[in-house]
């Protein structure tokens, strides 16, 4: 059965990432009215960051060269490292059992939230593989980033998550939809911009949905 893990990061409960994410989701359920859907809210519901518990069983898995992700419980052999496993091992049973990840997230200071940050910490172990699974990002972003805007050297939010899938996950396919300008809205400095965010949060909203049928 399809299984769609659905991540929320942002900070604020109305905002355009969840929205892009939302409609991700909602037309991918249409698609799929018998799959299974998970939802986790990072910024309602944090994960932890990891602690020395976690450092330590992370060192016994290099220790052990392992590569089950089904036997990683296996190597806790005390009571800091059970833990830290105690908040691994649904996290990364939620992600295993997806076929699809979606997470919608905002651009906070060039990278991306400290609560998306630490649910890829807690989940990420040495030599570990995720494909096939697909990834889709769904993004806001204050300013213009998008190649050949002044500002795209600054944009370690796309380029860390792709280079993350890419180097922990083995995916190499992750797709992003990205609502620039966002801050067009409020900051009257770019309010002169605002038609080109509208059309960009159009074209993401009607891109996010279209991916929702074909995922």
């Amino acid at each position: 059965m399809t299984t769609l893990l659905h991540l929320d990061t942002s900070a604020r409960r109305t905002s355009i990432s969840r929205e892009l994410s939302a409609a991700f989701a909602a037309t991918w359920r249409a698609e799929h009215p018998d799959a299974t859907y998970t939802h986790r809210d990072l910024a309602a519901d944090p994960i932890p960051f990891i602690d020395e518990g976690w450092t330590e069983l992370c060192d016994r898995v290099l220790a052990h060269g392992a590569t089950d992700l089904d036997r990683l419980g296996e190597l806790v052999d005390s009571p800091a490292q059970q833990q830290a496993w105690e908040i691994v091992e649904p996290l990364l049973a939620e992600l295993r059992a997806a076929d699809v990840v979606l997470i919608g997230t905002p651009m906070y200071n060039y990278s991306i939230p400290a609560s998306l940050k630490a649910w890829l910490d807690q989940i990420t172990f040495p030599r570990m593989s995720l494909a096939p699974r697909r990834f889709v990002v769904v993004t806001a972003r204050g300013g213009a980033y998008s190649p050949g805007a002044p500002k795209a050297i600054y944009d370690y939010q796309e380029r860390y998550l792709r280079d993350f899938f890419a180097g922990h996950f083995a995916v190499e396919d992750t797709v992003f939809v990205n609502s620039e300008l966002v801050n067009s809205r409020q900051d009257p400095a770019l309010a002169h911009r605002r038609d080109e965010h509208d059309a960009a949060y159009a074209a993401a909203l009607a891109t996010a949905r279209t991916l929702g049928k074909e995922y």
